[in-house]
């Protein structure tokens, strides 16, 4: 059991650990915010509303390009507050990386309460 200021230590030991993280451009997009790189996606409007609408070739590209550099970017894309404002719905989202038919897509991969197919 940690005595109280060794715990008040460790606690502060931790945010600073996250905020040099973050300071350092560490997040699941590197410097830039998932926001941010969610204006990347605005061609997958459409297939991101309709999980009927097939995705532009430019929508499987953006989704290939943010994919590569991480599947986590990519989650947090599909969740963060831009593609919701959007009307994008992540349980369609998360379908497009398939839905373009993406060899290297993350399957099986958790992303928020889904899983991507």
């Amino acid at each position: 059991m940690l005595r109280p200021k060794m715990r008040g230590l460790l606690v502060i030991a931790v945010v600073v650990a996250a905020c040099l993280c973050l300071a350092d451009g560490k997040g699941e997009c590197g410097a830039t915010p998932p926001d941010k790189v969610a204006q990347k996606l605005a061609p997958c409007a459409s297939a991101g509303k309709n999980p009927s609408a097939a995705p532009s070739s430019g929508c499987c590209s953006a989704v290939h390009t943010i994919g590569k550099q991480s599947p986590e970017c990519l989650c947090a894309v599909m969740l963060s507050k831009t593609a919701r404002k959007s009307g994008i719905r992540p349980e369609v989202a998360i379908t497009i990386p398939k839905r373009c038919n993406l060899a290297d897509r993350p399957v099986g991969y958790k992303c928020g309460d889904y899983t991507l197919p």
